[in-house]
């Protein structure tokens, strides 16, 4: 990987960085196509970035319905024509007594990393309010559904569904614009919440935050594109896009947003 590709992102993304460049180095060697793990919207876009900077590769993000978060990318020759079902994605359905309990995405993504299977082997998790659903590469997929028979108390039985049964999960994400004076994560966290800088801060230092999934403790830690930032209790930022600097030097932003 060429060494000035680093200076365009973080240096923890550094690992991640050369990941994708033995992935691109493999599809030009063995002129076959490769299949990733399911990615976050920040790993895709340092995904699509690098490939389209490094090689002349095709690439098609695809999570198990048109508007997944995670996704899985299959890089390929020129030559090659990929279609849907390369991908392995197999759709669960969470059967539970809806009468008698209720579910919450962090109790299912919970039972579902409490089989030792890694986060990366499995995609969104949807609801309707009800109805609970998710995406898991199907290479493990047998070895889940055997796994999983209780979420906490509740007994659960997890169902194959075909792509034709997948549920419209409730979109509560908002479109928002906002301008904030820097990217540092507590300034993001208290401009969009309307919470002091101190109230930001202490809910990061406790271990309330995490950004694409992974606990954040720094306040001063630089969100970037595509960026998902999680705050117990409040609900998810994502960095859509940044739209440049006002002339007082603030950076403006556009947001998906999703409150609690």
């Amino acid at each position: 990987m060429n060494a000035n590709v680093y200076q365009h992102f973080r240096n923890e993304e550094r690992p991640f960085i050369d990941l994708v460049a033995d992935w691109v180095e493999q599809v030009q060697m063995q002129y076959a196509p490769y299949l990733t793990d399911f990615l976050d919207p920040r790993q895709a876009y340092i995904t699509e970035t690098l490939i389209r900077q490094e090689s002349d590769l095709k690439f098609r993000f695809y999570g198990g319905y048109q508007s997944a978060e995670r996704r899985r990318c299959l890089i390929y020759p020129d030559y090659y024509e990929p279609n849907e079902e390369e991908f392995d994605i197999q759709l669960f359905e969470i059967n539970y007594p809806t009468k008698f309990a209720t579910l919450g995405h962090g109790r299912v993504l919970g039972t579902l990393m409490g089989t030792g299977v890694k986060r990366e082997y499995f995609g969104d998790i949807i609801s309707d309010g009800e109805t609970w659903q998710f995406f898991v590469a199907k290479e493990v997929a047998s070895y889940v559904q055997l796994q999983v028979d209780k979420i906490g108390k509740i007994s659960v039985r997890l169902e194959e569904r075909p792509y034709t049964a997948i549920i419209r999960p409730l979109d509560a994400w908002t479109a928002e614009k906002e301008t904030v004076s820097s990217l540092r994560l507590d300034t993001v966290i208290s401009s969009v919440y309307n919470i002091s800088r101190q109230r930001s801060k202490q809910l990061i230092e406790s271990g309330k935050i995490k950004v694409n999934w992974t606990e954040e403790t720094r306040p001063d830690f630089m969100l970037d594109l595509l960026d998902i930032v999680s705050i117990r209790g409040f609900g998810r930022i994502q960095i859509q896009d940044i739209e440049g600097v006002t002339k007082k030097e603030k950076i403006r932003l556009s947001l998906g947003v999703l409150r609690k």
